[in-house]
């Protein structure tokens, strides 16, 4: 017997306290009324738990393997042949875990000229002040810090844009090759729910990078934990009673543009059966959006010198985020405490801390029309953005710069959103 965990579209906070009172429950069930006092009575064994046998299924060193798969491509810069060849790449490891119905979105990216309002070059060499993880008034959403000022220490943040800077010859020339401006695609595929296919919850990571280094951590550490969630939901004996849509985007570090262009192709196709009649739904109505976007390094606040802690603090924790002034702030701040909830009880090391400032990332893009939230490992506008990540956009981005603690971190957060959508999406293992 297994148990099933059905969730209502929108109920989100039902869900959290049903959750929390499942957590609260004795692990031994009580004595059947009328037993004689003193009796033995039989145990009686629980129904197994398909949220935690799916999280178990999660492994560090799996986890570090595709990190390392990803690096194989440098930093993976949009418009390069070392992007379209990690596309390639994602796309036959998702087919390889069962994810057959692989698909792409395809878009055209012309990058501002200097001049035309985003510092980005022609080349797309990513200036400072152009990037989807750089604050600009067209990616920030509208989640941020306004005008509030800084907090704490400091150190210096940036777009590294020197290859020179890279010192590993390897690594320098395989980043070397310029983007050029033209067609860009991503890739994701669905688990197809078997009771309400027509409805989805989307996973999200973007698989692009800048700054002259392999992108582990921005953003290979996001990316995999998509790809780690695709194969366990893909498993033959997994089934799902709603669908579950497994998303790298491209050109984040543009302006979130593959999201943008993912929101404008397929918005309007939400819940359509195509054909009529056919019980299959290329765009199932969105029931939610979950972001991982730099998902390694808490190290701490930099100390008054600059300098940060080089091992990751004991504090660390997953910074869950919504944007507080979204259309669907409600529904997106109850989405962010189920992750929560979730985390207490699955994740095994670090615990969730949630805000409502989520900005610079791929999930903007949905703010307005579903619940998005997005996973990080600090809060991007007080913490990443004053520094607590030296190796974010920076030649240090090296798979050999985090240890396995900073890479538990990630699998904490993969933890957290594995086991939330497994119960909003009702899954069982047959």
């Amino acid at each position: 017997m297994t148990r099933r965990f059905v969730a209502v579209p929108w109920l989100l906070v039902g869900l959290s306290v049903s959750m929390a009172a499942a957590q609260s429950q004795p692990s031994t069930p009580p004595a059947p009324q009328g037993a004689a006092s003193g009796a033995v009575v039989a145990p009686v064994a629980e129904p197994a738990d398909p949220v935690r046998a799916l999280v178990g299924r999660l492994d560090l060193e799996q986890y570090k393997a595709t990190i390392k798969g990803l690096t194989q491509f440098g930093d993976r810069r949009q418009g390069t042949d070392r992007n379209r060849a990690a596309v390639d790449w994602i796309e036959a490891q998702l087919k390889s875990y069962g994810c057959a119905n692989a698909e792409r979105i395809t878009y055209d990216y012309q990058p501002p000229q200097r001049g035309a309002g985003s510092g980005a070059s022609a080349t797309g060499r990513g200036a400072a002040g152009a990037g989807g993880d750089t604050p600009s008034a067209a990616t920030q959403g509208r989640g941020g810090r306004g005008g509030n000022p800084p907090k704490g220490n400091r150190a210096a943040t940036g777009v590294n844009n020197d290859p020179m800077k890279q010192p590993d010859v390897k690594v320098r020339e395989l980043d070397l090759p310029p983007s050029v401006p033209g067609a860009r695609q991503e890739v994701y595929c669905t688990k197809t729910g078997t009771t309400h296919p027509e409805e989805m919850y989307i996973i999200g990571g973007h698989m692009d990078g800048i700054g002259y280094a392999e992108a582990a951590n921005d953003n290979g550490s996001g990316t995999a934990i998509v790809m780690e969630l695709a194969r366990i939901f893909s498993a033959p004996n997994v089934q799902t009673d709603r669908s579950i849509r497994f998303v790298l985007w491209n050109n984040e570090e543009t302006g979130l543009n593959g999201a943008r262009a993912y929101v404008e192709q397929r918005r309007e196709l939400q819940g359509k059966e195509n054909p009529p009649g056919s019980g299959k739904y290329p765009e199932p109505k969105w029931l939610g959006m979950i972001q991982h976007d730099m998902m390694l390094f808490d190290h701490g606040m930099p100390r008054a010198d600059g300098t940060l802690n080089p091992e990751q603090r004991a504090e660390a924790d997953v910074n869950v985020e919504f944007a507080g002034t979204a259309k669907m702030a409600s529904e997106a701040q109850a989405l962010a405490w189920l992750l929560r909830a979730a985390n207490d009880r699955y994740a095994t090391d670090y615990p969730v801390a949630v805000g409502n400032r989520m900005s610079n990332t791929d999930s903007a893009a949905f703010q307005d029309f579903t619940a998005a939230v997005s996973l990080r490992e600090a809060e991007r506008l007080s913490q990443v953005g004053s520094g607590w990540d030296p190796h974010w956009h920076q030649p240090t981005d090296l798979f050999a710069n985090f240890t396995d603690r900073d890479f538990r971190l990630g699998l904490n957060a993969a933890q957290t959103t594995l086991a939330a959508v497994a119960q909003l999406a009702g899954a069982t293992i047959k």
